[in-house]
């Protein structure tokens, strides 16, 4: 009886040794898969407002089109991915990222103050957060933005720069509003503004500019800034690999003059800082 025990014992322990081993074996083939994810792509998925023009916006076809989207068409061209374009509720694109539903956040997207919680790409971008007011509000300096309604975009750089009270932050001029209102997209908040409802809003000047032509006359931006900021290509934190490719894409895309030829269609040649050499 013993040594019938013994033998079922070491059977046991002979049968653990090679489950543990294929678990081995499971766990460096998942590292391999992992270690060549960005160089074996299929597909990249870029995370995206879907009112953010000229960046990212639907255009009268019904098709996702702007700047951010097209720049990163190009790069899936010169990799050879399919580009999958998901729009995000700006406030869940970190919940989407770090889910790995998104490959980056890619629309306008301020790098400025998020350096610890991202990989970013190089900037491509230099941007300005302005105020936008009815041309007869009578508003025409920040001082005249005291006791007024404000609208301003949930989850934005210039949301964080209302609350920010660091070095360049605006919390003191924000605490002079009326009060401060946060929307879901540019669009409705225009929508507010155009209605009387908003007295100003606080938003990237490129979208400002792509909202008052195509909306007409009736609006105005404020000469003083709120600040300067640069956009980046978001990846989730230690993604390097990934954003070394699209940088080397993004420097082939500079040089070749797709960037520029991008940015003089959607009117933001003077916004752009990748300039070939």
């Amino acid at each position: 009886m013993k040594k019938k025990v013994m033998l079922l014992f070491a059977g046991a322990m002979v049968a653990a040794m090679v489950l543990a081993g294929c678990g081995d074996k499971d766990e460096e083939s998942k590292g391999e898969t992992k270690t060549e994810n960005a160089a074996n792509k299929s597909t990249f998925t870029v995370g995206f407002d879907a009112e953010y023009p000229p960046y990212g916006y639907m255009d009268e076809e019904g098709e996702y089109t702007g700047f951010d989207l097209e720049l990163a068409e190009a790069v899936c061209e010169l990799e050879g991915w399919e580009l999958v374009k998901k729009p995000v509720n700006w406030d869940s694109k970190d919940m989407e990222l770090n889910s790995g539903s998104i490959d980056c956040i890619w629309n306008g997207f301020t790098m400025n103050g998020r350096e610890d919680e991202y990989t970013f790409s190089v900037s491509y971008i230099d941007n300005s957060q302005v105020i936008v007011v009815a041309e007869n509000s009578g508003i025409d300096t920040l001082e005249g933005l005291a006791g007024k309604t404000v609208g301003v975009q949930a989850a934005s750089a210039a949301l964080d720069l209302l609350k920010s009270e660091e070095e360049g932050g605006q919390k003191a001029l924000a605490d002079t509003f009326g009060s401060l209102n946060e929307f879901a997209d540019y669009n409705t908040a225009f929508t507010e503004l155009q209605a009387g409802a908003l007295d100003a809003l606080a938003i990237d000047i490129g979208v400002a500019n792509y909202q008052i032509k195509s909306r007409g006359e009736g609006y105005k931006i404020l000469n003083e800034t709120l600040n300067t900021e640069q956009y980046a290509i978001g990846f989730k934190k230690g993604n390097q690999e990934l954003c070394d490719i699209v940088n080397a894409d993004l420097k082939k895309l500079t040089e070749d003059g797709t960037v520029a030829k991008l940015a003089e269609k959607y009117e933001i040649t003077d916004m752009v800082t990748l300039k070939a050499k």
